[in-house]
């Protein structure tokens, strides 16, 4: 595949200019709609822009929740948007938000956009994954045979992935220990006690092989991101972060529909992202992977090329993930231990621009240039992958 071009491709007309998450962990006292404006409100702070100049939206909620979720937020807030979109893809929605906001950018469709989520899952009473229609395939074809989701599609790959491999439980452990470590610094995170290999082997199985410790927090929350123009946002409260390289793909929607179950979407984006970043994988200081389950850190280490396919256990193993480590990943805890509200993609982005910015304290990554978002959306159904930079390409 080609390389896009470094001086005419869309991305090098955006950059970040805010990001923002709204109030996390158990929040009864909030709707999705104030998470949805806390957090917005918050990111054109950190942005120092004023509402009055956001003409794109880009928004969405949980699955139970707001609906028509871009025109409900753009009537909270009070914008009316020349570009408005509510692309639902699972919890890599927002790494291509930030594309699909490039690309209207770019496009003279609008000049800043605004991207939130909100989610009351955890008080809301929400079930994560259920309440699909009875006519789609997979309640035809899965539910039937007692498959619990999303945790069972999770629990089937990382089966699939230790027989053609060899994958133990004790490396997907090593990434829910990792992520413990690094929430530990993180004032915010839901879960800071850390713990140990045994801890996570020990605790209770949910669908074999992954236990409690290996999938990720239910909770409430939201979070925010500030897209404008490179102009505008050198004129912004922070320092820009730019965007290098991007891509966003679905192959299937049910799990029993995958077409290889130790392979993700990850394997189609990364390889886009980094070509047309003009970067290798080497070149990524820190990362952040969506973590729902371990495993789908493990099989996206992989796909986005910073392994090889059958390597992801040895890659994790000794630390590697974690503070001090040589692949340090998810430093604010990740959906494992810091925020799970539904969709975890925006917290991703989030975090990147905090450590491009040198941010993030206690959990700052030295001399971090680029770094690599990869989200993930629905049954290992879709991807959408960033490669973000301190400085323009």
């Amino acid at each position: 595949m080609a390389s896009t071009s470094r001086t005419d491709s869309f991305r090098s007309k955006v950059a970040i200019a805010g990001v923002a998450e709204s109030e996390v962990g158990v929040l009864p006292h909030m709707t999705e709609l104030q998470l949805h404006a806390q957090a917005a409100k918050r990111a054109l702070d950190d942005a120092g822009i004023d509402k009055s100049e956001v003409d794109g939206i880009l928004s969405l909620g949980s699955a139970r929740g707001v609906r028509m979720p871009s025109i409900q937020v753009a009537e909270y807030l009070g914008i009316y948007p020349g570009f408005t979109d509510s692309t639902s893809i699972g919890g890599c929605s927002f790494e291509a938000y930030v594309q699909h906001a490039a690309l209207a950018i770019s496009a003279g469709l609008c000049e800043t956009c605004l991207i939130t989520y909100g989610s009351t899952q955890r008080s809301g009473g929400a079930v994560f994954g259920g309440g699909n229609e009875s006519w789609l395939p997979s309640e035809q074809f899965e539910a039937p045979h007692g498959l619990p989701m999303m945790v069972g599609a999770y629990a089937l790959a990382a089966q699939r992935h230790m027989h053609l491999y060899g994958t133990t439980e004790q490396q997907l452990a090593e990434i829910a220990v990792a992520s413990r470590l690094w929430a530990s610094m993180n004032p915010h995170a839901y879960l800071r006690e850390p713990i140990s290999i045994d801890d996570v082997m020990q605790s209770t199985m949910i669908s074999t092989p992954l236990k409690r410790h290996d999938c990720c927090l239910m909770t409430d929350g939201g979070g925010a991101v500030v897209v404008t123009t490179v102009e505008r946002a050198k004129r912004a409260r922070k320092a820009p972060v730019y965007l290098w390289g991007s891509a966003e793909t679905h192959s299937h929607n049910g799990i029993s529909a995958m077409p290889e179950l130790t392979v993700t979407p990850a394997a189609v984006t990364g390889p886009q992202a980094f070509a047309s970043a003009g970067i290798r994988p080497t070149d990524i200081d820190v990362a952040q992977v969506y973590d729902s389950f371990t495993i789908t850190v493990l099989m996206s280490l992989e796909d986005l090329g910073f392994c090889d396919k059958g390597e992801g256990g040895a890659f994790v193993e000794g630390g590697r993930l974690a503070p001090g480590g040589e692949f340090p990943m998810n430093t604010q805890g990740g959906g494992l231990s810091f925020t799970h509200p539904g969709m975890y993609g925006v917290f991703l982005i989030v975090e990147a621009v905090r450590q491009l910015r040198g941010e993030c304290g206690e959990r700052q990554v030295s001399d971090a240039n680029l770094t690599l978002c990869h989200g993930t959306g629905g049954a290992l159904s879709s991807g959408a992958t960033l490669i973000l930079g301190r400085e323009p390409r």
